[in-house]
């Protein structure tokens, strides 16, 4: 990111997991996982929130932007990346999400990545893409779109719903449920563009 260059991460990719992580701090360069809501709240490894960053390259702050600046860096130097992940106990950190994605549920921070990667595990998904819709219970609550893969058998909204159910927390489980897609809209860099997804449910929902 613009605000920590030149790099903060670098990841050896010496093996199938290396390669997954984006490696460890840098020389001189510190990193932590801090809850979303409350950055004096310092989490341990394996335990997903947003991840922090403080060294040399870091920042001064945004030019005649102060509000900004406090926003984004705290007093003692740490940066607020907006990027949701973890670290193991090798301090190599994973990246998961982007803050501004998180499904509010409940009060629960949920990361629709998270779901998407549990769905695409399942041997009727080809590809899975996850959005948080309002709910009068929840706040919001997790939809799903799924692409299936036409050479196995069919899997119905229910069999989603179940092989999820059986891998995450009651909070997690998209309640929201499962609209199969024939494909996900992606940038040119493969990206799912979760904003598109959302703009076409609030047409559907319009419409009903």
């Amino acid at each position: 990111m613009t605000e920590s260059s030149p790099a903060v991460f670098v990841s050896r990719n010496s093996s199938l997991f290396d390669y997954l992580t984006v490696g460890p701090p840098i020389s001189n360069t510190l990193a932590r996982v801090v809850d979303p809501t409350d950055s004096t709240v310092e989490y341990g490894p394996g335990e997903t929130g947003e991840i922090q960053v403080k060294g040399p390259q870091v920042m001064m702050g945004y030019h005649n932007n102060p509000e900004a600046t406090a926003n984004t860096i705290s007093p003692e130097g740490w940066l607020s990346t907006g990027d949701i992940g973890y670290y193991n106990d090798k301090k190599e950190f994973f990246i998961v999400d982007r803050i501004k994605e998180l499904i509010k549920v409940q009060g629960y921070q949920v990361p629709p990545a998270e779901l998407e990667g549990i769905l695409r595990t399942h041997p009727a998904v080809l590809d899975a893409a996850v959005i948080g819709v309002p709910d009068d219970r929840t706040g919001e609550a997790p939809l799903a779109y799924v692409v299936l893969d036409p050479d196995r058998p069919a899997a119905s909204e229910a069999d989603m719903k179940t092989f999820v159910a059986e891998r995450v927390a009651p909070y997690k489980q998209i309640s929201a449920g499962v609209r199969f897609v024939e494909s996900l809209p992606k940038s040119a860099a493969g990206k799912i563009l979760r904003r598109l997804l959302k703009d076409e449910y609030e047409k559907t929902k319009a419409t009903k």
